[in-house]
């Protein structure tokens, strides 16, 4: 699988757990997501360097959204229409 394709469907797994607020500890999701936690915190830096408003909620003990966001990746008609080729949930 294409490099960029895997880092894609990594932070959407992220983005998932994230917004199910279901991450747990930073070894916890590296390991759920058999991972080092060094690739983890490198992907949490590339998804604050995409704007992700990503921080650690220690009371809840897991990665949160500091405000609403959505994740989108994909090819979009460009009259606006869903016609969508490749899209994650956001």
């Amino acid at each position: 699988m294409n490099v960029i394709i895997k880092q894609i469907e990594l932070i959407k797994r992220i983005d998932q757990l994230i917004y199910l607020r279901a991450t747990g500890s930073p070894s916890e999701l590296a390991n759920r997501l058999e991972i080092s936690k060094t690739k983890l915190y490198r992907t949490i830096r590339t998804m604050r360097e995409l704007n992700a408003p990503v921080i650690y909620d220690v009371a809840s003990q897991s990665f949160v959204y500091e405000k609403a966001v959505s994740f989108r990746v994909g090819f979009f008609n460009t009259e606006g229409t869903t016609n969508q080729i490749h899209s994650f949930r956001g």
